[in-house]
């Protein structure tokens, strides 16, 4: 397979390097403009301008960290599921598991408060992210039964499964809209566009736990995964127990997804481009993928939101609405792609 980068330790040099002058950029841009200088004088504390502190500390650094932690969480799944899947065109937003999280968070925005009192006093704070990862993780599960059959996994169906669940999900948080009240409503619009427009603190500690453990534990399932991309035979042969990492990884896949939900909404196509990117740079090693496709994941996300709230000033677009717009090209691209590899 071509790749760009004879060393992976290049790409990922290059890769670092683009996410720091990314965030630094984005730190400086926005309704109130700042100077690099402006920026990190307010960081390290030698800058006593209390404007600066609150548009730098309590706007703009908790909205890029969250950018950076939902961008990999996203990206690192999406490579992943490619890996347990077999095929390049999987990803949490195109097969539903993005919808499935955000109808379970949907369902605990409008319900909480009624049916699902008891779901709220028992989880409290975590009632939200606990019910989008359990939404990404069923929905998970359900891709994976349905299109995979004696370790082979059928493109076709896993598409169109992903199809019909979206379909499903995009029903049911309409029916959750007819009831919602005018404040649920507003929210409501959060969680189909994705934004990170309302990012603090909390939603930082919040996501960053669960996708930190993701990104953390998905890496050592590189070896399993890399010998799963010739099938589960010789997954089963190499000495690897195939149904302990299948479970593992589509839990801490779901995990990832859903605490990414939970605070930004449903962000697309991060999950599909992101490894791509990443292999054109350094080849289908797992062991490079997975990390590189996060940190790729937050390059993406930053520049994407740094772009939502530049381009309609001092107005924002939603995130999901410039992934989606760059995403759908690629998605062709690589559909194209497909169908030239199989000379249809």
């Amino acid at each position: 397979m071509y790749r760009l980068f004879q060393s992976p330790l290049q790409a990922a040099w290059l890769l670092s390097s683009l996410l720091a002058l990314a965030l630094s950029f984005s730190l400086t841009q926005g309704a109130v403009p700042l100077s690099v200088m402006q920026v990190y004088g307010t960081l390290i504390g030698i800058l006593d301008d209390a404007y600066a502190q609150l548009v730098v500390i309590d706007i703009r650094l908790p909205r890029v960290i969250l950018g950076c932690i939902v961008g990999a969480g996203l990206a690192i799944a999406g490579a992943a599921m490619q890996g347990l899947f077999r095929n390049p065109l999987a990803d949490p937003g195109l097969v539903g598991v993005s919808s499935g999280a955000a109808l379970a968070a949907v369902m605990f925005i409008v319900l909480g408060g009624t049916w699902l009192k008891q779901w709220t006093s028992f989880w409290g704070y975590f009632a939200l992210p606990m019910a989008a990862f359990l939404g990404g993780l069923l929905v998970t599960a359900i891709i994976y039964r349905v299109s995979t059959r004696n370790g082979r996994t059928d493109v076709a169906l896993m598409l169109l499964a992903g199809i019909a669940i979206n379909a499903i999900a995009g029903a049911a948080t309409g029916i959750m809209t007819y009831f919602a009240s005018d404040e649920e409503l507003r929210s409501l619009t959060f969680w189909t566009m994705g934004s990170l427009a309302s990012a603090n603190w909390t939603d930082v500690a919040l996501s960053g736990f669960p996708i930190l453990l993701a990104c953390g534990l998905l890496p050592m399932f590189a070896r399993p995964l890399n010998a799963f991309l010739m099938g589960e035979n010789v997954t089963r042969h190499s000495g690897f127990d195939v149904k302990r990492m299948k479970r593992i990884v589509i839990s801490l896949t779901a995990l990832a997804v859903g605490a990414a939900v939970a605070v930004s909404g449903v962000i697309g196509f991060v999950g599909l481009v992101a490894p791509h990117l990443v292999r054109l740079l350094v080849g289908p090693d797992h062991r490079w993928v997975l990390p590189m496709s996060a940190v790729m994941g937050a390059l993406l996300v930053v520049v994407s939101d740094m772009f939502a709230r530049l381009v309609l000033s001092p107005a924002e677009l939603p995130i999901g609405l410039m992934m989606a717009a760059f995403g759908g090209p690629f998605f062709l691209w690589l559909l194209l792609q497909q169908r030239a590899r199989v000379g249809f």
